[in-house]
């Protein structure tokens, strides 16, 4: 009776874990990763462009990232705007390429990125409550036009509590995950 606000509820959860996901990919961690550089906006063309979409970025190794631009006259634009995106990163220019060496992670650094994991994943524990609170709001709105009884409705609050919890298991795993990642050195 109740799948299709599960299901929402399920959609929501998923959205919110996609977006840890990728707010955790973009944390540097002391190994090279592509995902750093991939949004960076370059002016290219007479617009803003991710970096994506003007530049092929490959980890030649578990340090170094290297960008080159599909059309060598923007390559100043490029390290322009890697520059500019506060990565504290120095790139290197090279005839057609830029070479990205990322350097280890200090202990003070290690922790600063453990609080912005954590920040993160409070936020995701956010919207999944949120989520919750849509969907009972939607089964309240049943319940006053008399549609379900009150029974069918803690029934309902029992069930999405399940998913809830089980959501709230999977964001402390990934969290602890990234935790891990980034305190070893």
């Amino acid at each position: 009776m109740f799948n299709e606000y599960y299901d929402a509820f399920n959609a929501d959860f998923q959205k919110s874990l996609d977006h840890m996901d990728y707010e955790f990919s973009k944390l540097q961690t002391g190994r090279a990763n592509s995902s750093l550089f991939e949004d960076i906006s370059v002016e290219a063309y007479g617009s803003a462009q991710p970096m994506k979409n003007v530049a092929q970025i490959t980890i030649p190794d578990s340090k170094t990232v290297s960008i080159k631009p599909f059309d060598k006259s923007i390559l100043k634009a490029v390290e322009s705007g890697i520059i500019s995106a506060n990565l504290n990163l120095n790139p290197n220019t090279l005839a057609d390429s830029i070479i990205i060496n990322i350097p280890p992670l200090t202990e003070e650094r290690r922790r600063d990125l453990v609080k912005v994991v954590k920040k993160v994943s409070e936020e995701t524990k956010v919207t999944v409550r949120q989520a919750r609170q849509k969907q009972i709001q939607k089964v309240k709105e049943l319940l006053s036009s008399e549609e379900i009884s009150r029974d069918d409705m803690t029934s309902f609050e029992k069930k999405l509590q399940e998913l809830v919890d089980n959501a709230n298991s999977s964001i402390d795993t990934k969290t602890k995950e990234k935790e891990s990642d980034i305190l070893k050195v």
